[in-house]
């Protein structure tokens, strides 16, 4: 009787088991099948915003192990226009945020993020660049709301809502956020409502 209840329990143990290994090969499967939908549109897009900032050129996406796509990685390189093709890591300091900005916003083309935080990503543009790094972040506004961090003017006279903190006494810090709406002349202008106490949201 022993032997018949732990024969049984392994035959159902067994059969468990192959169970599980259909559902992981179905999963694998479909993990592919979508990974590899979601790059060669992430591929296209990627082609598409690059040229579109750098006024040409052209990008190469690929895996770093196509036979192991649960496990591969992605290899980037782009050509500016009347340079050579080569990795990211060997661009300017310019050409590097402005790929990375190209590849980030194709990622929220083909799945869109509700909510992106940016942390002085337009530090090394140019003030041409900055209009353009601007101009496709209020294009992706309509699915996405950006928090930038910066210093830069040209991101700022971009922004909907500013917020900062500015020590007008010594030693005694506010907290500051003022809203930025559009004139009846199409021109930015900044509203009157100043958010200034200590207990304001930045």
């Amino acid at each position: 009787e022993r032997l018949e209840f732990l024969t049984g329990q392994r035959a159902d143990l067994e059969a468990s088991k192959a169970q599980l290994e259909e559902i992981i090969l179905d999963i694998d499967g479909r993990t592919r099948d979508r990974f590899m939908a979601t790059f060669d549109a992430v591929k296209v897009a990627f082609d598409e915003l690059f040229k579109r900032i750098f006024d040409g050129g052209t990008t190469q996406l690929s895996l770093t192990d196509p036979e192991n796509l649960l496990e591969t990685g992605i290899a980037l390189k782009v050509q500016p226009p009347g340079k050579g093709a080569q990795d990211i890591s060997l661009l300017s300091g310019g050409e590097r945020a402005l790929t990375a900005l190209s590849f980030m916003l194709a990622l929220l083309r083909v799945h869109p993020s509700p909510f992106v935080v940016l942390d002085e990503v337009d530090a090394p543009l140019d003030q041409s660049n900055v209009g353009r790094f601007a101009q496709l972040l209020r294009e992706f506004t309509d699915r996405t709301q950006f928090i930038v961090i910066t210093h830069n003017n040209g991101t700022m006279q971009a922004a909907d809502v500013l917020y900062g903190v500015t020590q007008q006494q010594q030693g005694a810090s506010k907290r500051v956020a003022v809203g930025l709406v559009a004139d009846n002349d199409g021109a930015d202008a900044a509203t009157s409502n100043w958010a200034t106490d200590n207990g304001a949201t930045c």
